[in-house]
């Protein structure tokens, strides 16, 4: 099957008219160090917690001390972040005025099933924040492919086709093995066992074998796209291997027997790219567009160089989450006393982010669909 019948190769275009130092996305060194090879922080958490673990820290004691301090240092900041764009950004909401309003029937919900039902409420996030988290490296091909299209190599179509080849094996590479987990019964976050509100058709080894049947289609078409187009000699380097380590990471991780501590790995990686896009958006919007008329208070922090201040700010905005877990801590020790102590920290601390992070995951559905502030920077700097 040649290149020109599958349909997977940009039109008129030669190896030479591409130079690959023009298709990252800020440049070589600022990728590899935040989006690409920031990968090694994945098995981090994991493998802090096995050391707790080897010397004798008791398991829950250990996996709730990796859960807060990535919640602090790192997924913390990067929740908060987004509200730099959206709520404390004036043309944001003047744009998506009832995205604005209707938020805060989240916090609503949240703490309603962190009492009724907390299995219920850990299962509805983790397919959120699995499909959140894809859906964020869609949203960075599609970066590299729009400065690709629009400005390395004007004229010439990414195709469709190599468009959802792509999409297809990074939307579903994280679910062959969850799948497995389902269908066996053993499908745990922490302390809680999901499979008790996964409906039992899905607790069957069919579900195993369609999801690992279509990853498996989805991972043929992508290799037989991939080679085909190293062979023409079109390939974006700084795009595939960035998919390459995204497919590896997500495919391999729900094996790990502690899966709560093991998504933090690819929570941290998760955070560490959403903090350093948002954080450069925020830097192009200050130089090239209105933020200190727009978002005063942001553009406050903004200032230098770096964007040591802008993460300052994303984690003093933590302190909602820190009054919140404080508040529900106490109500769930006289609604509910004598829970186990497991449980009752797990229903503060799940309340007190998730109440959050899910406003966070319901803003980025509409920032993922927003490339005007990279488009506006990549047409200056081409100009």
């Amino acid at each position: 099957m040649s290149a020109t019948t599958a349909n997977f190769s940009p039109s008129q275009v030669s190896s030479q008219q591409i130079s690959q130092s023009s298709l990252w996305l800020r440049n070589r060194k600022w990728d590899l160090l935040f989006i690409t090879l920031s990968v090694i922080v994945v098995p981090l958490p994991y493998l802090i917690y096995l050391v707790l673990v080897q010397f004798n820290v008791d398991e829950d004691l250990a996996r709730n001390a990796v859960n807060g301090f990535v919640a602090v240092a790192i997924g913390g900041p990067h929740m908060m972040s987004t509200f730099l764009r959206t709520g404390l950004d004036e043309n944001f909401k003047k744009r998506y005025p009832m995205l604005i309003r209707s938020s805060i029937l989240i916090p609503i919900v949240v703490i309603s099933l962190a009492y009724l039902n907390l299995t219920l409420l850990l299962t509805l996030f983790f397919f959120w924040a699995a499909t959140h988290v894809l859906h964020q490296v869609t949203y960075i091909v599609e970066l590299y492919n729009r400065k690709e299209h629009k400005f390395v190599r004007q004229g010439s179509a990414i195709t469709r086709i190599a468009r959802l080849i792509d999409y297809a094996v990074i939307l579903t590479c994280l679910f062959p093995i969850a799948a497995l987990k389902i269908s066996q019964g053993q499908f745990e976050i922490g302390v809680n066992d999901l499979t008790r509100v996964i409906p039992d058709v899905f607790q069957q080894t069919w579900f195993f074998v369609v999801m690992s049947g279509i990853f498996g289609a989805a991972l043929i078409a992508y290799i037989i796209k991939t080679v085909q187009e190293i062979r023409g000699g079109y390939v974006n380097w700084p795009k595939t291997v960035f998919i390459l380590c995204t497919v590896a990471v997500a495919f391999t991780m729900p094996a790990l027997p502690n899966l709560d501590t093991a998504f933090q790995g690819l929570n941290t990686w998760h955070s560490f790219q959403y903090l350093a896009i948002t954080f450069y958006i925020l830097k192009i919007k200050q130089q090239y567009g209105n933020l200190d008329q727009s978002a005063p208070l942001v553009a406050r922090f903004s200032k230098g160089k770096d964007s040591r201040g802008l993460y300052m700010f994303s984690a003093m905005l933590l302190g909602g989450s820190a009054i919140l877990f404080t508040v529900v801590y106490i109500m769930t020790g006289i609604v509910r006393p004598g829970l186990n102590p497991n449980q009752h920290f797990d229903i503060a601390y799940y309340t007190s982010i998730l109440a959050f992070l899910w406003i966070h995951y319901y803003h980025d559905h509409f920032l993922f669909t927003d490339f005007e502030v990279l488009d506006a920077a990549y047409a200056k700097d081409s100009a």
